[in-house]
């Protein structure tokens, strides 16, 4: 298949050892891919068309990943994004996943999580217009307290400290939330639940 046939995949990473693997492992994969070093050097490159979307490092020198993402929101960009991390960041998945990103990986991930979160990244945009709203879900007092406590960041501990119940329930009660919303995510919960919880706000 020839460029033209071929998504693009947009790589902002700072650590050139993993920018590289990552770009050899999408090229085998089939993709065409671009890659920056920093959120500064991507802005100034031309800007994406066609089939493509982003892989962006959470922390970046200067501009992080977040900042890279409310800088395409004010030109109007709606570049597909997925984000990726070395650490598990709560806050910055909720934040990122409000303003529209596809998935959040914390490193390290396989291949094929990859790849899966690409492909949703760039049939988000097709998808968007017909995509169904997420129906109207019943919860008890318990699961919409929990619900408001993960799509506003905080940490199963410090959910179970408030409601005086151990993170063990805690994390059963998440995992009843993630089937009820029918997520195959965190991202996913994330995406699906964040309008309902605005609306009850």
């Amino acid at each position: 298949m020839s460029e033209s046939g071929k998504a693009t995949i947009h790589v902002v990473e700072d650590d050139e050892g993993l920018r590289d693997a990552l770009a050899v492992q999408l090229r085998c994969a089939g993709y065409v891919v671009r890659t920056y070093a920093s959120a500064g050097e991507f802005l100034v490159s031309p800007p994406p068309t066609g089939n493509s979307c982003a892989l962006i490092d959470l922390v970046l020198p200067g501009p992080g990943g977040l900042s890279l993402q409310q800088a395409l929101l004010r030109d109007g960009d709606t570049l597909p994004i997925v984000f990726m991390s070395g650490h598990n960041d709560v806050a910055s998945a909720v934040k990122a996943m409000k303003a529209g990103a596809v998935d959040f990986l914390v490193k390290p991930f396989g291949i094929d999580v990859l790849v899966g979160a690409l492909e949703a990244a760039l049939s988000s945009r097709a998808n968007q217009a017909s995509a169904p709203r997420t129906p109207s879900i019943e919860l008890s007092e318990r699961e919409r307290f929990v619900l408001t406590a993960i799509v506003g960041g905080s940490k199963n501990k410090d959910i179970a400290r408030e409601l005086r119940l151990s993170e063990r329930t805690i994390k059963h009660c998440r995992a009843a939330l993630m089937q009820r919303f029918e997520a195959t995510s965190f991202a996913d919960l994330l995406r699906r639940a964040a309008p309902m919880v605005e609306e009850a706000l």
